[in-house]
């Protein structure tokens, strides 16, 4: 299979993008949909500005902007609108390693799950005896009241702080926000209250009954403790981050060329860099293993099961597990351009983007407040024309304000989308974004390539069949040697047969190489030739026939004339594979294999993996075709390598790529596979369907939710309280349900 480096990737970014850039703003005071809106719009606004989005839940902007439009700019768009934005490039822990970086997003994580946790204990000290001596000590006397006056006063303003001032923001550019409605209902009920308690100041009997001290301070807190369980449940859905950022090293040990060794900290290792890795460590930066021999365990990294053999020349990734050896490697990529750190900036802008369906959300939310509010004055003015008390009146009005917040609906897309693109990551699968997650759960057809796909990728000695007396162990050795020096594909699937079963390889004295027929050599002074079966005596063509219809590759050991034995190599089927193929079916998508190799070998494989499809002897050009022809039966996916595939990559509604994480087309595919299981492929699918399905089922738990409580509010049915505690645990629902992807296997 072909692989595309991360330099590469980076040229291939660059190139694609010279006349813009992406800036990420983490972006303070948001409380709900209308909130996002309203950034959005703002940044949408400055010159320059080519997209901009805001994630809810994780408060991330995304903003696709010119050169020339300096972040700082993007800033001051923020701020104008009334919120809060720092530039994340501009973080003072940017240049922290990633086991900081994840150490600083988990206190800050903590400190704001702290500081939510102060308020409510705060103000729920203060709500409780309020509302317990509201609603157990009735009439009271004028002390009592002015007690509850007392208590009630902290938990509206002090608590509920943030409602107020987010609302004066919002008021201050002719917007409303979820906060607005928060702020507009518990101040309706303390100023109502405190005119109840200086119009009857004389009458305490009366006064009792018109005041609603309890109404304000228990909507705090209900909304309050919906905020704090929600902090908690948005850390547990950005952890996949965290868990990543974690597994990279701080420092690692450096081999000067004396051969000294010393513990340096990552940031300060350079490409080019000789490092040592002993058994237990993690690799510390992306490189490639200069001596010694190990076993890798790279399943956190790419959701590999089984620990993988590392010798000289592999690759290995930073923040992969060593096992039992000790090697050394040479640094190739470090910091921000490892695997490791770009796995994580595409998991962050995953989580950060936004669905197509998330565009009607947006719409709706974008008015919703303002119409609630309108809706309120309505219920609280028709009360009192249908005969209603004022008290009434202003109860009905509150409970419509705060039923309606519609935190529900702000949380329901970005919720499950970073459940969903964090679990991914830990399975080995990653999501470009939200429109190739939307796109993958639609998939009808799934197109791929053979080689290094359906197959393992390269050739492997799969028969041996000696003709004359020689043993199977005897031809091997020979066939070894004599290929030693060559660089060839096959003749390195026959030296590595022979050193996987221990045998000795004595390169021949004598060596020569013809294009297209074979090898010949001197072994201990014997000329030995092992050649293509056109180049070499007609003996054995019936077992030569018959492996070639298997279609495996067959070459010929021979010496004066004489064959000694039959050697076939082939790509064999990928472990995987057929119940890769057999786990696409269930799930009711049509799979069709398209390849450039020749119809023998193809129908080969594709019966072995169970495909009726095929498409063989396919050029790139082709395959870009074909995959037009199949979007006829609906979207269509194309498993490739991301270079010989590119076209049909590019045309498909979801390109997959597959291959392991430190040499993947991660620009070009919408899902990439970090792992060389085909399994992974129906696992993608299921998950972008899972994922979808939460989305689609939060959204409409959220619009339900608005659609039935709003008219009992107007009714008088739920009280202000009630509505509070039904607006919290709408928002919490929806966490909870998104939560559930975390699961997903």
């Amino acid at each position: 299979m072909t692989h595309i480096p991360l330099h590469g990737i980076q040229e291939m970014r660059t190139e694609s993008r010279h006349e813009s850039q992406e800036t990420e703003l983490q972006v303070s005071g948001l409380s709900c949909a209308s909130c996002v809106a309203r950034v959005e719009k703002a940044l949408a606004a400055m010159p320059g500005v080519e997209e901009a989005t805001v994630n809810f839940a994780s408060h991330v902007g995304t903003v696709r902007h010119a050169l020339d439009t300096p972040p700082s700019a993007l800033v001051e768009a923020v701020e104008g609108a009334g919120y809060g934005a720092t530039a994340i490039d501009a973080d003072p822990h940017a240049s922290h390693t990633a086991d900081e970086h994840a150490a600083h997003l988990a206190a800050e994580t903590e400190a704001q799950v702290a500081l939510a946790r102060r308020n409510l204990l705060f103000s729920a000290g203060l709500a409780v005896p309020t509302i317990l001596v509201s609603m157990l000590w009735h009439p009271r006397p004028t002390w009592a009241n002015w007690l509850l006056f007392a208590l009630a006063t902290p938990v509206v303003f002090v608590g509920g702080r943030q409602f107020f001032v987010n609302s004066w923001k919002a008021l201050r550019h002719l917007t409303t926000t979820m906060d607005t409605l928060i702020a507009v209902g518990t101040s309706s009920a303390w100023i109502y209250s405190v005119y109840g308690m200086l119009r009857f100041a004389t009458d305490s009997h009366r006064q009792s009954e018109h005041l609603y001290f309890e109404v304000g301070a228990g909507i705090v807190v209900l909304v309050l403790l919906g905020r704090y369980l929600e902090a908690g449940s948005k850390n547990r859905m950005s952890g996949a981050i965290g868990k990543l950022m974690r597994l990279a090293p701080q420092s690692a040990i450096r081999v000067d060329p004396a051969g000294d060794e010393s513990e340096v900290p990552v940031t300060e290792v350079t490409v080019g860099d000789i490092l040592r890795l002993r058994p237990g460590e993690r690799v510390a930066v992306d490189g490639t293993v200069v001596s010694g021999t190990t076993y890798v365990d790279e399943s956190m990294l790419s959701g590999e099961p089984s620990p993988i053999e590392k010798s000289a020349g592999a690759a290995v990734s930073a923040g992969t597990l060593n096992e039992t050896g000790s090697i050394t490697y040479r640094a190739e990529r470090v910091g921000a351009d490892t695997a490791l750190a770009q796995i994580v900036r595409l998991v962050r802008r995953a989580q950060g983007s936004k669905a197509p369906v998330q565009r009607i959300v947006d719409k709706v939310s974008a008015v919703f407040v303002p119409v609630i509010i309108g809706i309120a004055v309505l219920v609280g003015i028709g009360t009192v024309l249908l005969g209603g008390s004022a008290d009434e009146a202003m109860l009905r009005a509150v409970a419509v304000l705060v039923i309606a917040c519609p935190c529900a609906l702000g949380l329901a897309t970005p919720a499950a989308l970073m459940t969903g693109t964090g679990r991914g990551a830990e399975l080995g699968v990653l999501v470009k974004d939200a429109e190739a997650l939307e796109r993958a759960a639609s998939v009808k057809t799934v197109l791929l390539d053979k080689t290094g796909t359906l197959t393992a990728g390269r050739p492997v000695l799969t028969d041996i069949v000696p003709v004359a007396a020689m043993s199977e162990n005897e031809a091997l050795a020979l066939a070894a040697s004599l290929e030693s020096p060559s660089e060839h594909p096959l003749a390195r699937a026959v030296v590595r047969a022979a050193q996987e079963r221990g045998l000795e390889i004595v390169p021949p004295s004598e060596f020569a190489a013809q294009r297209g027929k074979g090898v010949s050599g001197t072994l201990a002074g014997t000329s030995w030739s092992l050649t293509n079966p056109a180049s070499a005596p007609g003996e054995s063509a019936d077992r030569i026939a018959a492996l070639q219809r298997e279609g495996k590759t067959v070459f010929v050991l021979h010496s004066g004339g004489r064959t000694e034995c039959l050697f076939a190599v082939s790509d064999p089927i990928a472990t995987h594979s057929q119940e890769a193929i057999t786990r696409l079916q269930n799930l009711g998508i049509e799979t069709a294999m398209v390849t450039g190799d020749n119809r023998a070998a193809a129908e080969r494989v594709a019966s072995q993996v169970g495909i009726q499809v095929l498409h063989a002897e396919v050029h790139p050009e082709g395959k870009a075709k074909i995959v037009e022809g199949a979007r006829a039966k609906g979207p269509v996916a194309m498993v490739g390598d991301g270079i010989n595939d590119a076209p049909a990559l590019a045309l498909a509604d979801v390109g997959i790529a597959m291959g392991h994480g430190t040499d993947i087309a991660m620009e070009t595919a919408g899902v990439t596979i970090l792992r060389s299981d085909l399994r992974a492929v129906p696992q993608a699918i299921a998950l972008s369907r899972a994922t979808l399905r939460t989305i689609r089922e939060n959204l409409f738990w959220a619009f339900v939710y608005n659609l039935l409580m709003i008219p009992l509010a107007a009714m008088g049915v739920l009280s202000p309280m009630l509505a509070a505690a039904a607006m919290a645990l709408s928002s919490i629902s929806v966490v909870l349900n998104s939560l559930r992807l975390r699961k997903f296997s």
